[in-house]
């Protein structure tokens, strides 16, 4: 053209800088795929490396072991490592008694990541001299890199933890696919949307009213300048019509089933039993099947009463949509919204197993066998253990706290007092307490290698001795894992057997009876009672064993009986029972009531612990500290601990959790259930909503105070249960309450 020679290309290439674009296919948009994963980090979005925040402890000097690999300073005067930290005393006006936090950023930089323009002076007897100090960073990892010992590099990777991808900086895929954007949003920026804002961007793309002048800023995005989110137009609204509607619709669903606080790039491994609950069922309401059964293991669980009414309405839907939904539910809501309950009992375990009662919300309420029923109708309420508890005045406080959602907050929690931390889905109550406040206590109080949300300050520390999180995580994986070894019970079940006459006369010590070492268990199955049979191309089975019958043991050692009863009946006892046979052994007694006490009489001794429920496993990981000796100065931290517990088990549960407290620890408890905020010395309420739109501090105080706040959700709910006590809330001479006279009625 005009003399000029003009060179194009059919393969998306620049003949001039060289660069070419893949052709533009689903797969360049996915990190599964090897064409759209960053290469770097082959779509994870992390690597491991060496992270600075474990090399340091913020709240100490590098005197008193700030800097982890130097240790303390204070007392390695002689080492080459002192000889830099007097010479960095010198060049920047500095204290190395000043804590870590506070030291200037020059300083703390220099430490990590060393800077080869500055030379210190080194001195010893082999070797005098000036040289730039390569950093504590680079000196573990290139250490790492050329230790041939194991044991060394066990040592450095303590150090090592998940960081964001330095290629993608976390967005997993690679920069083209970042390049192409819809809506002026490329997509790894519409999938850190929580699911409430990407509807509302789909609905501004289809040019829907409600979404019209939506920008960048409503979304949340932080992108400068921000602009508005125009609707599509012309060829690209009739490709995209179809796409769009099919996508608003999924979404719509989700919204439906109180999941609107989620991030579409939320990981699968972090979402609640519940919340994969709903998600599940979010892609069956969308199915639009009639004639199905749907089965739902308590879908409430992790939602707050404002959004438990949304999924009622869903499941509801489904039901008039001509199927058949049954649900294994303890939430009182979610019964009398049903058609039809059937309830079990009459007891748990052995004494259970039998159909109660089969009738509407209105019949069981009636029943007179029903424990169900009676709570139900109201004649049995979950109650405070005790009275609320007169403050100590010692306080522990964070502030700073910024972790996802939590918007710069600074809270206090009651020392030697029950707290419950409250607020709708999504809120930011697990980023406080389980990701943030948790994490930071296990580093200060038990070195622990765990990183914190980020946040500024700590203090009153000084009055915890330790701090323990209770989980509902399994206590085993193997079928040789049972609650007696974990709760300590089984040493003291061995050494009864030991000190009888026939193991004494066999010569049989308490290893004998152990089914984890060679002796006395039954080597065909390793102790197991079961065999695991692999299957190649299906999933591995576990067979009982054909030698010992899932007794465990071989027979010599089952000869060996004590009150008439041998090592694997003993296994097979429940709770209950248990308690009966060695009701005369104070030391066995002493636990085996501990697991009486958290309502779990029904459940065996040997049972296996892949068999229990989330709900199971954390009340026995709750009796294991209840029968140690209790200090008192013990922080426990809960998250959700009614989860899958009838209301006469919440009142068990309850009891123990007050017990602990009344010792002079201090508990605290992440829960959505109001019999056990309700009986809380404080409640701190975060949100007002869920996702983005959360992470403030709603309301603090008393229950009392709590039902006064007219902005909290929780608040609005507890209103309902707080009834006014029978004659008023009399104190006695020592300003508490008295236990009998705290009666909390439900609405």
């Amino acid at each position: 053209i005009g003399g000029e020679e003009l060179l194009f290309s059919e393969q998306n290439a620049c003949p001039h800088c060289g660069l070419s674009f893949p052709e533009l296919t689903p797969q360049l948009f996915s990190f599964n795929s090897p064409l759209g994963m960053c290469p770097t980090c082959n779509g994870l979005g992390e690597k491991v490396e060496f992270d600075p925040d474990l090399f340091v402890v913020p709240n100490k000097s590098i005197n008193e072991g700030g800097v982890v690999p130097w240790g303390e300073m204070r007392k390695k005067k002689t080492s080459w490592r002192y000889q830099i930290a007097e010479q960095m005393v010198e060049r920047f006006h500095i204290s190395l008694d000043t804590p870590w936090r506070q030291l200037p950023e020059a300083v703390r930089h220099l430490i990590l990541f060393g800077d080869p323009d500055i030379r210190f002076h080194y001195q010893s007897e082999n070797f005098t001299g000036n040289w730039p100090f390569e950093g504590v960073i680079n000196a573990v990892r290139r250490r790492y890199k050329e230790t041939k010992s194991q044991s060394m590099r066990d040592y450095y990777s303590q150090y090592l933890s998940q960081q964001p991808c330095p290629t993608c900086n976390s967005a997993r895929l690679r920069p083209e696919a970042l390049s192409v954007t819809l809506g002026g949003l490329n997509i790894q920026q519409v999938t850190t949307l929580s699911i409430r804002r990407a509807f509302a961007w789909v609905e501004a793309l289809r040019g829907v009213k409600d979404a019209a002048g939506l920008t960048t800023d409503a979304l949340g995005l932080d992108i400068q300048p921000p602009f508005p989110i125009l609707p599509l137009g012309g060829e690209a609204f009739e490709i995209a019509e179809e796409v769009l509607k099919e996508i608003r619709d999924r979404l719509k669903f989700m919204l439906d089933v109180g999941l609107h606080y989620l991030t579409l790039d939320r990981p699968a491994p972090t979402l609640s039993g519940g919340e994969g609950q709903r998600i599940r069922l979010a892609s069956q309401i969308g199915s639009g099947l009639v004639g199905v059964m749907y089965i739902l293991d308590e879908p409430s669980i992790g939602l707050h009463q404002r959004d438990n009414r949304r999924l009622l309405d869903s499941l509801l839907n489904l039901r008039d949509l001509g199927n058949t939904v049954i649900v294994v539910e303890h939430d009182e809501e979610t019964m009398q919204a049903a058609d039809q309950i059937v309830d079990f009992g009459p007891g748990a375990g052995v004494k259970g197993g039998e159909i109660v009662f089969q009738g509407t919300p209105a019949q069981i309420k009636r029943s007179r066998r029903s424990l169900t029923g009676k709570y139900l109708a109201g004649k049995m309420q979950v109650t405070s253990p005790n009275s609320q508890r007169r403050q100590n005045g010692a306080w522990l406080t964070m502030s700073g706290l910024t972790h996802n959602n939590l918007k710069n907050l600074t809270l206090r929690f009651p020392l030697e007092s029950f707290t419950c931390v409250t607020g709708v889905s999504g809120s930011g109550k697990s980023s406080l307490v389980t990701e943030t406040l948790y994490p930071a206590l296990s580093r200060m109080l038990h070195n622990s290698k765990s990183k914190p949300g980020p946040y500024e300050s700590i203090t009153g520390v000084e009055a915890i001795d330790k701090v323990i999180h209770i989980t509902q995580s399994p206590i085993g994986r193997t079928p040789r894992s049972n609650p007696a070894t974990y709760v300590k019970v089984w040493d003291h079940i061995r050494r009864i057997f030991a000190e009888s006459p026939e193991a004494k006369l066999r010569g049989y010590k308490p290893g004998r009876f152990s089914f984890n070492v060679k002796g006395g268990r039954c080597e065909t199955c390793s102790g197991y009672g079961k065999k695991l049979i692999e299957m190649h191309f299906l999933p591995d089975v576990w067979v009982t064993c054909d030698v010992c019958h899932g007794q465990r043991f071989n027979k010599e050692t089952l000869q060996v009986k004590w009150k008439g009863l041998n090592i694997a009946e003993v296994l097979a006892l429940d709770v209950r029972a248990a308690l009966e046979v060695f009701g005369q052994v104070p030391s066995i007694n002493r636990i085996l009531s501990t697991l009486h006490d958290v309502g779990l009489d029904y459940i065996q001794l040997g049972q296996s612990a892949v068999t229990l429920s989330g709900g199971e496993a954390q009340r026995v990981k709750l009796a294991k500290e209840l029968s140690r000796v209790s200090t008192g100065d013990t922080l426990y931290i809960l998250d959700e601990p009614t989860t899958g517990l009838h209301f006469a088990d919440i009142q068990k549960l309850l009891d123990v959790l007050h017990r602990l407290t009344d010792a002079g620890n201090t508990v605290i408890v992440i829960e959505h259930n109001l019999d056990v905020i309700k009986t809380a010395d404080w409640i701190i309420d975060l949100g007002p909503e869920g996702g983005d739109g959360g992470g403030e501090v709603v309301a603090v105080g008393a229950p009392e105070e709590l039902a006064r706040a007219p902005e909290s959700f929780t608040g609005a709910y507890l209103r309902g249960v707080l009834g006014k006590a029978e004659g008023g809330r009399r104190k006695d001479e020592g300003g508490r309450m008295k236990a009998e006279e705290l009666v909390l009625r439900t609405s």
